[in-house]
């Protein structure tokens, strides 16, 4: 059972490509951020916003709890801690307020022409209920032929979600659904179609608040300082918005479901497709007010049949709505990859900012110094193995070959369980983890101590063969070994819970290496030794292989009736 453990561990790390562990900051070096808090009113922001953002942000950058991230208050300001990772990927995790709505499309406009004269044959992204009522796309057309069909691109997070590019559709009595052949520099006899010179031509703008009209028809798309960065988005109101890319704005109602209202949040390739997804639940009033909205859009005509899914102020994607989507569930699709989709489920996971902030201050933090002390701790762990070795050798002879083997066996686990919750969970090994680790030696030893002085008390006066004495020895040494672990592991646990920081690493080092002390007695000391008993040499009592009756009557000296 032991060699399978380790053959799938290993395995796994083939396959995954994973030899060495992931390193801490203090090791490995990485990213520190200083973001200042910006409130509305230019005051101080209160202590429980701060507190709450903190709280966010550990989750975003520390969801698993064992990636080594620090996050603290420094005054007003939040200074956060990644290690291994550049400031671009840091800033982009933890500044994004993660604000999310769900509007109802008013009007939409191309702000770019299309460079690629086929884009119109691109299907437009859409909201269809699955089995569970999941929204899922659909190439479906609009309602209403005859005004322009816009497609928008949409980016979350700064990353790429390509969808079809708006695109102006002709219009008039020769209008044709098809795309057009592709236009070359032959002239024709048809006359060019002018453009109108009301902005609002062809839009229905009933309904729509006559301020948010002329900040939509002033929006600039192009310039990205109107596309998402500081943008306020107020969830009582409309609200005119850009996709992240600038190809499209957006005249939107105000946000009947709203971040609050999501449970859950998660990334995935759903079965039978190849794109990634982020699937939402809806909480509390969530599905109802999801079910009104999708309705509602629904019996509207282009372009109010499209939702926009708007996150900090940016739309990701606006998809037509072509049935009520019941069951409170809902996908974001936009040509997500795998890290985007999942740094967006994590933000909406863990909930959006209480605060905006502005970066202060971003600073690179080198390994050097972290390599010198990496280098200190091995050293520091080579000696106590070494120390530990060469005691059970001398004291123990033959049976210190187990204790040995033991802790080249618990080594080995060790080493695969960091590299493996390194790839896996962003579990990042720093000095506090090393120093546990170390420490999980003495652990080990204490184990196979109490089990080979066991075994000495029964093998004494001859009283049982070492066959026996092995067997009756383990279930007595077994609930002291356990007993011993469990009470190491509970501290372990506690420590992890009511510590942060290094602590918290020394303490989760400290707990891993509890169980792997646990899995490495019972599936290894045990059966090596029952095994050992076999052989002449030790069931003889060999000088050399430790249970010899001189040395056990130096370590217990009874009186025997001739010595009376």
């Amino acid at each position: 059972m032991l060699l399978a453990l380790i053959l799938a561990m290993g395995g796994t790390m083939l396959l995954q490509k994973a030899f060495t562990p992931k390193l801490g900051l203090d090791l490995a070096g990485g990213t520190t951020v200083t973001l200042s808090p910006v409130t509305l009113d230019g005051k101080a922001p209160t202590q429980d916003a701060l507190d709450r953002a903190v709280n966010i942000i550990r989750d975003r950058v520390n969801g698993s709890g064992i990636a080594d991230a620090d996050v603290v208050k420094s005054g007003d300001n939040i200074v956060v801690s990644v290690p291994g990772a550049g400031q671009e990927e840091v800033i982009k995790k933890v500044g994004t307020t993660a604000e999310m709505r769900f509007r109802q499309v008013l009007a939409v406009q191309a702000t770019q022409p299309t460079a690629n004269p086929m884009a119109t044959d691109a299907p437009k992204p859409s909201a269809t209920p699955s089995a569970t009522g999941t929204g899922t796309p659909s190439t479906q057309p609009s309602k209403q032929a005859g005004t322009p069909s816009a497609s928008p691109t949409g980016k979350a997070l700064s990353s790429a979600l390509t969808a079809p590019t708006p695109t102006p559709t002709a219009k008039g009595k020769d209008a044709k659904a098809t795309p057009s052949a592709t236009p070359t520099t032959t002239a024709t006899t048809q006359p060019t179609a002018q453009p109108s010179q009301d902005p609002n031509a062809g839009m229905d703008l009933s309904g729509a608040d006559p301020a948010v009209v002329k900040q939509f028809q002033a929006l600039n798309c192009a310039d990205p300082k109107n596309r998402g960065k500081g943008v306020q988005d107020d969830p009582n109101k409309q609200f005119a918005a850009c996709d992240a890319d600038g190809s499209a704005k957006y005249l939107l109602d105000v946000a009947k479901v709203v971040g609050t209202d999501i449970d859950s949040a998660s990334a995935g390739i759903p079965q039978g497709r190849t794109d990634w997804i982020v699937q939402l639940s809806f909480k509390g009033n969530g599905p109802d007010a999801w079910s009104k909205l999708t309705t509602k859009a629904y019996n509207s005509q282009e372009p109010r049949n499209r939702v926009a899914v708007v996150l900090d102020g940016v739309v990701i994607t606006a998809p037509n709505i072509i049935s009520p989507i019941p069951g409170g569930k809902a996908e974001i699709t936009g040509g997500f990859t795998q890290k985007t989709a999942e740094d967006l489920a994590s933000q909406l996971k863990f909930g959006a900012l209480p605060l905006k902030f502005k970066l202060s201050e971003a600073i690179t933090i080198s390994s050097t110094l972290g390599q010198d002390q990496l280098m200190g701790g091995l050293i520091a762990g080579a000696i106590g193995l070494g120390l530990v070795v060469l005691y059970s050798l001398l004291y123990y002879r033959g049976l210190g070959i187990v204790a040995v083997l033991s802790l080249v066996v618990a080594s080995v686990l060790t080493y695969f369980s960091v590299v493996l919750l390194g790839k896996n969970a962003s579990f990042a090994l720093s000095l506090p983890h090393i120093i546990g680790l170390v420490v999980s030696i003495g652990i080990t030893a204490d184990s196979f101590i109490v089990y080979f002085e066991r075994i000495r008390d029964e093998m004494k006066e001859g009283r049982r063969t070492l066959r026996a004495a092995v067997e009756v020895a383990w279930v007595r040494a077994r609930r002291t070994i356990l007993i011993a672990d469990a009470v190491m592991f509970i501290a372990a646990v506690v420590l992890y819970f009511l510590a942060v920081g290094g602590v918290a690493g020394f303490a989760f080092a400290m707990g891993l290496t509890t169980l792997i002390d646990i899995v490495v007695v019972f599936l290894f000391t045990k059966p090596f030794i029952a095994l050992l008993a076999r052989l002449k040499f030790f069931s003889k009592g060999h000088k050399l292989s430790g249970l010899d009756a001189e040395r056990m009557a130096d370590t217990h000296h009874t009186t025997t009736p001739q010595e009376a």
